[in-house]
């Protein structure tokens, strides 16, 4: 990309993640509208902004990492931050390519620039996408990133970014338009690809990033094909979206090695279909589309640790088949999978948050579009993710959903909200008890500090265990054991009728023995209840109502 004293590299990759997600933010109903392959659900579009504004937030968490001094970050480390962004955030088919041709330019982008790194760069994008595609098909995303390479090969002599990534653009377009005549389920619906067309407006904002002028034709669909005729044997099963494919979709990411990946793709090849496994150096995005959802996950579990795991049921979710709205639901953040599956068996949406990688708001709009309800309540379960969760709202809203945001501030308080919630009651009735249980409680959780520091309670070394209670260090303890009955008698001394112990994934369960134990021993007529949270970064959630 090119490098001026105006627009550093990562400054021009910082602009192409904003102006893509720009575009990709006005574009993706239309785009939307168009998906018929592989799946008609009706979310390419979005998956794909979901995957961008991933990619966006990683990019712009490396450029707050400078903040405070008078330099940019590098190219190398912007794109790679791109990349890598677009990785652990891919939504859907489309979002996982997305991901791999992002990762394929990053590798390229990351150890120069200019129009030749520019062409190697897109060359290698088509190549990695079209290798992690278990079974290639002629007239999706991966023809139109062919074509858009071969186009930026041959770009006259000399030519520099701005020149290669209009011909990529040029050649993209060309290709997408042709890509009725090369599958039967878009020639039928009488559109081009989803996907396809999604690529080409991420290069037209590249072209605008690079250039600082958008493309000189900007894309306009063609004339609606007339559908051909043929039955449905002309594609493979589920392609027309008519129900007769796998009933799910399994997206999850996994850390294994190279090999251990190798046997997956064997594995899930032979459970499903729409197989796209993208990633590496230990980390990958794994999307298939399967019958046996948790013979998917199972293999995930074989072959590492597989996290973050998004199961959706297709004969809910396809926009020919789709069932009246539920009346309300409740879409929960949660910082572990333990939790994730109590809200779940309580009717709960959620949405998993790892430690340090916050959801964003395209993630929580999401979920509460595949709440299907016309009701939602949204318990963040974070003070950070508030204007999150609010600029979610405002999305759901605009697409006619009534949201309350419910300003939770831990686990266990969406637990007790959770717990009140009565879908037959009036839906202000509903919010207001579920407010009041969250407010009436106190949040606690335990920590290990990672440096000697300042806090609240004094001042702590490394290794130290630190008792937060309502976000505040109120304990400096030794060990986990004793630091937590000090958290807990400092609670119980203000009152409390329940006591809620999420324990993490590490945490040996005799510590919850032994901490009901002291409460019993302490506190008279106070129950406690204790929950496996999972992988949820810390060893200890307490909450006391």
């Amino acid at each position: 990309m090119p490098q001026t004293a105006d627009e550093p590299d990562a400054v021009a990759v910082r602009s192409w993640c904003s102006l893509a997600l720009e575009a990709l933010g006005r574009e993706r109903q239309a785009i939307d509208a168009i998906n018929v392959y592989p799946v008609a659900d009706g979310d390419t579009g979005t998956n794909l902004y979901l995957t961008v504004e991933s990619a966006a937030a990683a990019v712009e968490a490396v450029f707050a990492a400078h903040a405070t001094g008078t330099s940019v970050p590098s190219a190398a480390d912007a794109v790679r931050a791109m990349a890598h962004g677009a990785l652990i955030g891919a939504r859907g088919n489309s979002g996982t390519i997305l991901a791999q041709l992002l990762r394929g330019m990053a590798g390229v982008l990351a150890e120069g620039t200019g129009g030749d790194r520019m062409r190697l760069a897109l060359d290698r994008a088509a190549a990695w996408a079209r290798e992690a595609v278990a079974h290639p098909v002629e007239g999706t995303v991966l023809t139109v990133a062919d074509r858009a390479a071969a186009a930026a090969g041959q770009a006259a002599p000399g030519a520099d970014t701005a020149e290669v990534a209009r011909a990529a653009y040029e050649g993209a377009r060309a290709a997408l338009d042709a890509t009725p005549g090369q599958l039967p389920a878009l020639a039928r619906a009488g559109v081009v690809d989803a996907g396809g067309r999604g690529l080409v407006t991420l290069l037209g904002a590249l072209v605008e990033a690079v250039s600082g002028r958008g493309p000189e034709r900007p894309y306009e669909a063609p004339v609606p094909f007339v559908p051909v005729g043929g039955d449905d044997t002309e594609c493979p099963a589920g392609d027309d979206g008519d129900g007769g494919g796998p009933a799910f979709e399994v997206i999850y990411l996994l850390e294994a090695g190279d090999e251990a990946v190798e046997r997956l793709r064997a594995r899930l090849d032979a459970l499903g279909d729409s197989l796209v496994v993208v990633g590496g150096d230990g980390l990958w995005n794994v999307h298939v589309h399967v019958d046996d959802a948790g013979a998917a996950v199972e293999a995930g579990v074989e072959a590492g640790r597989p996290y973050r795991i998004r199961i959706t049921h297709f004969a809910a979710d396809r926009v020919h088949a789709r069932p009246e709205p539920a009346r309300r639901a409740v879409v929960v953040v949660v910082p572990g999978d333990g939790l994730a599956a109590l809200c779940r068996e309580a009717g709960a949406t959620t949405v998993l948050a790892r430690p340090g990688e916050p959801p964003a708001s395209g993630e929580l709009a999401d979920a509460v579009r595949r709440a299907h309800a016309r009701e939602v309540v949204l318990l963040p379960n974070d003070a950070e993710l508030r204007h999150t969760a609010a600029a979610a709202a405002e999305q759901a809203r605009a697409q006619g959903v009534r949201v309350a945001v419910i300003p939770t501030r831990a686990a266990v308080q969406g637990i007790a909200a959770l717990a009140v919630h009565e879908p037959d009651r009036s839906f202000d009735e509903d919010v207001v008890a579920m407010t009041s249980a969250a407010g009436a409680t106190r949040y606690a959780e335990l920590a290990v500090a990672e440096r000697q520091s300042w806090t609240t309670a004094g001042i702590c070394q490394a290794g130290d265990v630190l008792g937060l209670i309502d976000g505040d260090v109120a304990v400096i303890g030794q060990d986990v054991p004793g630091t937590a009955r000090k958290v807990l008698d400092r609670m119980l001394a203000a009152g409390g009728e329940l006591v809620t112990l999420v324990l993490g994934e590490n945490t040996p369960p005799t510590l919850a023995e032994a901490l009901e134990q002291h409460v019993r021993d302490g506190h008279l007529a106070v129950d406690t209840t204790t929950y496996r949270g999972g992988h949820q970064g810390a060893p200890l959630l307490i909450g006391v109502e």
